[in-house]
C-alpha cells in the first residue's frame, strides 16, 4: 500500500525534529551556583573573583560550552571530589580560556594558557589535582598568576 503525502510529511518531521533537538537541548542552560574565589600569588597580590562551580557530573561535563561572554573576574570551578589527573577539551567552548590545575591543599600545580575554542585538543592536567579553575584566556598572564599560587574558595575549604 502507497505511503500518503501527510505519513510522509509526518516522517520528515520526525527525522528534522530527531536531527535538531539533540543541538537545542545541548545548549538549554545548566544552572551553576557561584562564590568568590581569591588567588594569593607568591608576588603578595590578592586577585578577586566570583566563580561558577561544576560539582555534579552534569555540571562538569557543561562548564563554560556555548557562553559568548565572560566578566574579566569570573570564571568556574570544577570541583572533582577527589584528587586525581583530569582532562580537560574545549569542545563547544566559544571563549578561549586560561585553565588552572589546583590540588587539595588550594595550590596551583600548572596552567594551560590561552586553549582554543573548540578545540578537542586533551588538555591534560599532567599531575593529580581536585580543582579546575577556567578564566578568561589571559588573565593569568596579565595578573602574574603562576603554579605555586594559593587558591582559596568556600569549595575548597569545604570539607566532604
Amino acid at each position: 500500500m502507497p505511503m500518503s503525502f501527510s505519513h510522509i510529511a509526518k516522517g520528515a518531521l520526525v527525522a528534522l525534529f530527531l536531527m535538531v533537538a539533540p543541538a537545542v537541548f545541548a545548549q538549554q542552560p545548566v544552572q551553576f551556583d557561584t562564590e568568590p574565589l581569591i588567588i594569593q600569588t607568591a608576588a603578595g597580590k590578592r586577585l578577586n573573583f566570583t566563580v561558577e562551580i561544576a560539582d555534579t557530573n552534569e555540571q562538569r561535563q557543561r562548564g563554560l560550552m556555548y557562553r559568548k561572554e565572560m566578566a574579566e573576574d569570573a570564571g568556574m570551578i570544577f570541583d572533582f571530589g577527589t584528587s586525581r589527573r583530569v582532562q580537560m577539551w574545549m569542545e563547544n567552548t566559544i571563549l578561549p580560556l586560561d585553565m588552572l590545575f589546583v590540588d587539595a591543599a588550594g595550590v596551583i600545580r600548572g596552567i594551560k594558557q590561552n586553549a582554543v575554542p573548540y578545540s578537542e585538543d586533551i588538555i591534560d592536567s599532567v599531575t593529580a589535582v581536585k580543582y579546575v579553575v577556567e578564566l578568561n584566556a589571559g588573565v593569568t598572564a596579565k595578573l602574574g598568576i603562576k603554579p605555586g599560587d594559593r587558591m582559596l574558595s568556600a569549595t575548597t575549604t569545604r570539607k566532604k
